[in-house]
């Protein structure tokens, strides 16, 4: 039997090409689709969004970094230089740089002697500071220093001297009061910047104004940031600098302030606290402004320590204050502007007399007000009462004129208000009156109250600057000149084309007048000024002792305010006084009498003898015969007080 065979297909060789070519045709047009796809996406990114990943790709690749301008220099009246930059090195490391930090840090700080609480300041410093921002582990290192680490870097990555100048006031303690200083910029001081919409000028900045003029100007002084565009490799580092902006330097100021007479003051008031301030009465120039004791404001600027932090706030001196704007008891120092005003309403002439059996008594009162002399001046006119600083005539005064047109009065020379000066310091201090009292202690005002405003006490305190200003304007007939201690700037531009030099230009400050005094008798100016000239000139006066032999024409007014009560029967004697309850002695004068050229007010706390005729007023001839004697200005490279007071350790 014979098995049948399967049959075997015959191929259509038709189907199997046309097969073939469409399965073919869907590859190709897969293959367009995809490189259409391709194509397109290659001219998205190449053409269409070239721009735009092309500045993704230059942030990532170039970095905008911040330069910080120059801080303008301070220079005095004569062109001495009070406050520069000078470049100060510090030793920095980028933790993610080093491989064993311990082992870095404790090497470093052997070769160069850094001490175990800087390096524990560097470690605590981690904790708050990302790893590959640089951190501080010492600041000033000496030429030495700078120079043995340099030998030794290579041993060391990351680990590098980085230099930035830092300000210098090459005449310490004898400017802080004036010129302030910097220091670091703190949380306080970002918020507040970044309120003022300034935090972008500031991105490169590290020190801030704190006082005086630092403060006061800081915006002008700082000037305007500049920009270094860098490219960087992926680790960060910058690879090359691409474009850079220059940063605008602050303003350079100079003072009407003359650093000679200055150290004159600070000499004059040495183992003294008290406040010196000199003003040119023509245009309201501060030519002197010392508080004393001082400190020195370099401690600031590279961060002070607790420890001599410590010193200054606890001291029993109070340093840290500014005795030139704050409140003291003018004492017979206002006597001349009361007798203006006694004058002025018509209750004196200058041929007015009073005897003076030396007391005053109200009528129906028990208590006696005492004169300075036991035994009475006899009979005072207005030019005796001024120059021999009768008490009884100015009791008598004060009693006729009340406390409200004495308030009013004194208010119009600027007691009780600041006086528009150019630092933030200034205190108002006191001009009191029946509204006063009572909004400050709710009480009625009395008429012996009145009585002591008669001769500067009570609740009257003034500033020697405001007590200056004063003076001021009383020889200059009611023109109030506004205090001031800047007398001119000098603006950088360097914006010039293919050049490094800059271009200045030097702004002279205005002078900032008030509207003035005007009187109904012009003849009192003269009547008042001739009586403070009497003061000094006439012999058995009470500036006649400080001033014997000058040589120039002068005019003054001692005070002598007294700090404690007295019982009505009770005698003042100073060497049984405690030290903090002694009368404070005060001065004003001018010079010369015709055409006065300055001003000075003088206040020294609890004088050991005397008041202010022995103590005030020949520290105030000490400042006028250095103004109208041979002067010798001083270096304006090297500075006589350099080593003696910057040589602080800071550690």
């Amino acid at each position: 039997m014979m098995v049948k065979q399967p049959r075997v297909a015959i191929r259509n060789h038709t189907a199997e090409a046309n097969l073939f070519a469409r399965r073919t045709f869907i590859a190709l047009l897969g293959v367009a689709i995809m490189l259409l796809i391709l194509f397109s996406k290659v001219y998205n990114l190449q053409i269409s969004a070239y721009e735009n990943y092309q500045t993704r790709s230059n942030s990532n690749r170039i970095k905008l970094l911040p330069v910080a301008p120059n801080r303008g220099l301070i220079y005095d009246r004569n062109g001495v230089l009070l406050a520069e930059n000078k470049p100060v090195y510090s030793i920095e490391i980028i933790p993610e740089q080093v491989k064993d930090l311990e082992k870095t840090v404790a090497e470093v700080s052997e070769l160069l002697g850094i001490s175990d609480d800087k390096q524990q300041k560097l470690f605590k410093s981690l904790r708050s500071k990302r790893r590959f921002k640089p951190i501080e582990l010492k600041s000033r290192l000496s030429d030495q220093q700078v120079a043995l680490f340099s030998v030794h870097q290579h041993k060391y990555p990351g680990v590098f001297i980085d230099a930035r100048l830092k300000r210098y006031y090459p005449f310490a303690d004898l400017t802080t009061h004036s010129l302030g200083y910097v220091a670091r910029i703190n949380r306080r001081d970002a918020i507040k910047l970044e309120e003022q919409g300034k935090e972008d000028n500031y991105k490169a900045t590290r020190n801030i104004g704190k006082l005086g003029l630092e403060r006061f100007y800081q915006d002008e002084l700082h000037g305007t940031i500049g920009h270094q565009e860098v490219e960087i490799n992926n680790q960060g580092r910058v690879i090359r600098t691409l474009n850079f902006t220059p940063p605008t330097p602050g303003k350079d100021l100079a003072l009407t302030l003359d650093i000679e007479l200055q150290m004159i003051a600070k000499r004059a008031l040495s183992g003294k606290r008290g406040a010196i301030v000199a003003l040119d009465p023509r245009d309201g120039g501060v030519l002197a402004m010392y508080s004393n004791p001082s400190y020195n404001g370099n401690l600031f600027v590279h961060g002070i320590s607790t420890k001599n932090y410590g010193k200054l706030l606890n001291s029993k001196n109070r340093p840290l204050i500014n005795r030139t704007v704050q409140g003291y008891p003018p004492a017979s120092t206002i006597k001349p502007l009361l007798a203006l005003t006694g004058l002025e309403d018509g209750v004196i002439t200058p041929e007015t007399e009073i005897y003076d059996p030396g007391f005053y008594q109200l009528k129906g009162v028990e208590n006696k007000r005492r004169d300075w002399k036991k035994w009475g001046h006899g009979k005072v006119n207005l030019s005796k009462s001024l120059e021999q600083s009768c008490n009884v005539y100015y009791y008598d005064l004060a009693y006729k004129l009340g406390i409200t047109k004495i308030a009013r009065m004194m208010e119009k020379f600027g007691f009780g208000e600041y006086t528009g000066i150019d630092i933030y310091e200034e205190n108002r201090a006191i001009m009191p009156s029946v509204e006063w009292k009572r909004a400050r202690y709710n009480q009625p005002w009395y008429t012996g109250e009145t009585l002591s405003v008669g001769i500067g006490q009570s609740f009257w305190t003034v500033t020697p600057l405001q007590l200056a200003q004063s003076i001021s304007i009383l020889v200059n007939k009611g023109r109030i000149k506004v205090p001031h201690l800047v007398k001119s700037k000098t603006t950088y531009s360097n914006h010039v084309e293919n050049s490094t030099e800059l271009d200045s230009k030097v702004e002279v400050t205005a002078i900032d007048e008030k509207p003035p005094i005007i009187l109904k008798n012009d003849k009192n100016w003269d009547y008042v000024l001739d009586g403070m000239h009497n003061t000094v000139q006439h012999k058995g006066a009470t500036g006649y002792r400080a001033f014997i032999g000058h040589k120039y024409d002068a005019a003054g007014k001692t005070g002598s305010a007294q700090t404690a009560n007295l019982a009505q029967d009770e005698k003042y004697d100073a060497t049984t006084t405690e030290e903090n309850q002694r009368d404070n002695a005060m001065f004003v004068a001018f010079a010369p009498y015709e055409n006065p050229e300055i001003v000075v007010a003088v206040a020294i706390e609890n004088v050991a003898e005397g008041g202010g005729a022995t103590n005030a007023a020949p520290v105030a001839r000490q400042i006028l015969d250095q103004y109208f004697g041979d002067r010798v200005i001083v270096s304006k490279t090297k500075h006589p007080l350099h080593e003696e007071t910057y040589g602080v350790d800071n550690d």
